[in-house]
């Protein structure tokens, strides 16, 4: 790979980055760096030590996409490990 090839690649890559800025901020998703689940894991837990126990299982539901029993038992599980 010569210079060139390499600055093209640059290029490339810098306009992909800005594409998934764009939808981004278009479908308003905030970027989060590392592994996403740890972030709503992290949300839900804030949740349930305020007491909060429906919105938490609203934020798990949205997130990991399953239905209302499987959520609340997970809900339910985490909240006895707090």
């Amino acid at each position: 790979m010569d210079q060139y090839d390499f600055d093209a690649l640059k290029a490339r890559v810098a306009e992909l980055e800005d594409k998934i800025k764009f939808l981004y901020l278009r479908l308003n998703i905030e970027y989060m760096e590392g592994d996403p689940t740890q972030a709503v894991n992290a949300k839900v837990r804030e949740l349930l030590q305020r007491g909060n126990k429906i919105e938490a299982i609203k934020i798990y539901r949205e997130a990991y996409n399953v239905g209302l029993a499987e959520a609340k038992h997970a809900i339910d599980s985490i909240e006895q490990g707090i």
